[in-house]
Protein backbone atom coordinates (compact mmCIF):
# COMPACT_ATOMS: atom_id res chain seq x y z
CA UNK A 1 0.00 0.00 0.00
CA UNK A 2 1.21 3.50 -1.02
CA UNK A 3 1.89 6.20 1.90
CA UNK A 4 -0.60 8.88 1.33
CA UNK A 5 1.77 11.72 0.87
CA UNK A 6 -0.76 14.80 0.51
CA UNK A 7 -1.92 17.00 3.55
CA UNK A 8 -4.55 19.10 1.73
CA UNK A 9 -7.94 17.50 1.22
CA UNK A 10 -8.75 17.30 -2.14
CA UNK A 11 -11.66 17.39 -4.53
CA UNK A 12 -12.56 15.75 -7.87
CA UNK A 13 -12.97 18.39 -10.81
CA UNK A 14 -13.08 18.63 -14.14
CA UNK A 15 -11.11 22.09 -14.86
CA UNK A 16 -9.12 23.55 -17.83
CA UNK A 17 -5.53 24.44 -17.64
CA UNK A 18 -2.97 25.32 -20.07
CA UNK A 19 0.46 24.64 -18.42
CA UNK A 20 3.87 25.77 -19.63
CA UNK A 21 7.20 23.55 -18.76
CA UNK A 22 10.59 23.79 -19.76
CA UNK A 23 9.87 21.88 -23.77
CA UNK A 24 6.40 22.57 -24.17
CA UNK A 25 2.87 24.63 -24.08
CA UNK A 26 -0.46 22.71 -23.65
CA UNK A 27 -4.12 22.92 -22.59
CA UNK A 28 -5.13 20.21 -20.42
CA UNK A 29 -7.55 19.15 -17.81
CA UNK A 30 -7.21 18.65 -14.16
CA UNK A 31 -8.95 16.12 -12.32
CA UNK A 32 -8.14 16.56 -8.95
CA UNK A 33 -7.28 19.70 -6.80
CA UNK A 34 -6.44 21.19 -3.53
CA UNK A 35 -4.97 24.34 -1.74
CA UNK A 36 -1.43 22.96 -2.15
CA UNK A 37 -1.35 21.32 -5.43
CA UNK A 38 -3.00 18.97 -8.22
CA UNK A 39 -3.15 16.12 -10.97
CA UNK A 40 -2.89 17.64 -14.66
CA UNK A 41 -4.04 14.96 -16.97
CA UNK A 42 -2.47 15.41 -20.45
CA UNK A 43 -0.24 13.13 -22.80
CA UNK A 44 2.75 16.21 -22.81
CA UNK A 45 6.12 14.91 -21.46
CA UNK A 46 7.43 16.66 -17.93
CA UNK A 47 10.21 15.07 -15.76
CA UNK A 48 10.21 14.87 -11.56
CA UNK A 49 11.20 18.20 -9.73
CA UNK A 50 10.43 20.38 -13.16
CA UNK A 51 9.02 23.75 -13.16
CA UNK A 52 5.84 24.78 -14.42
CA UNK A 53 3.39 27.65 -15.10
CA UNK A 54 -0.24 26.50 -14.26
CA UNK A 55 -3.00 28.94 -15.99
CA UNK A 56 -6.24 26.96 -13.96
CA UNK A 57 -9.60 28.21 -15.00
CA UNK A 58 -12.04 28.67 -12.30
CA UNK A 59 -15.73 28.15 -13.29
CA UNK A 60 -17.56 32.10 -13.57
CA UNK A 61 -13.76 33.95 -12.09
CA UNK A 62 -10.30 34.95 -13.92
CA UNK A 63 -7.98 32.18 -14.30
CA UNK A 64 -5.44 31.35 -11.50
CA UNK A 65 -1.37 31.28 -12.17
CA UNK A 66 0.81 29.07 -9.77
CA UNK A 67 4.39 28.01 -9.99
CA UNK A 68 4.17 24.50 -9.28
CA UNK A 69 6.90 21.71 -9.32
CA UNK A 70 6.33 17.93 -10.63
CA UNK A 71 5.86 15.57 -7.97
CA UNK A 72 4.87 12.71 -9.63
CA UNK A 73 4.68 12.02 -13.51
CA UNK A 74 2.78 9.09 -15.13
CA UNK A 75 3.64 7.96 -19.07
CA UNK A 76 0.95 9.29 -20.94
CA UNK A 77 -1.47 9.83 -18.50
CA UNK A 78 -0.39 13.32 -17.03
CA UNK A 79 1.47 14.41 -13.53
CA UNK A 80 0.72 15.87 -10.08
CA UNK A 81 1.89 18.95 -9.11
CA UNK A 82 2.85 20.73 -5.94
CA UNK A 83 2.32 24.39 -5.52
CA UNK A 84 4.99 26.19 -5.03
CA UNK A 85 4.38 29.97 -5.80
CA UNK A 86 1.25 32.82 -6.64
CA UNK A 87 0.15 35.67 -5.52
CA UNK A 88 -1.97 35.89 -2.57
CA UNK A 89 -5.18 36.83 -4.41
CA UNK A 90 -4.59 33.76 -6.91
CA UNK A 91 -3.80 31.82 -3.71
CA UNK A 92 -7.28 33.22 -1.83
CA UNK A 93 -8.89 32.66 -4.96
CA UNK A 94 -8.30 28.77 -5.10
CA UNK A 95 -8.74 28.15 -1.42
CA UNK A 96 -12.16 29.73 -1.52
CA UNK A 97 -13.29 27.61 -4.76
CA UNK A 98 -11.71 24.47 -2.61
CA UNK A 99 -13.29 25.05 0.50
CA UNK A 100 -16.33 25.98 -1.02
CA UNK A 101 -16.22 22.70 -3.11
CA UNK A 102 -15.34 20.52 0.10
CA UNK A 103 -18.18 21.95 2.09
CA UNK A 104 -20.71 20.75 -0.98
CA UNK A 105 -19.37 17.52 -1.05
CA UNK A 106 -19.52 17.05 2.82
Amino acid sequence: MKHERRSAPRIKVNLPVRWEGVLTQQTATITSLSESGCFVLTCGKVEPKELIRLEIELPDQDAVYFWSEVVDEAYEIGFAAHFTSADDDDRSRLGAYVRAQLARQG
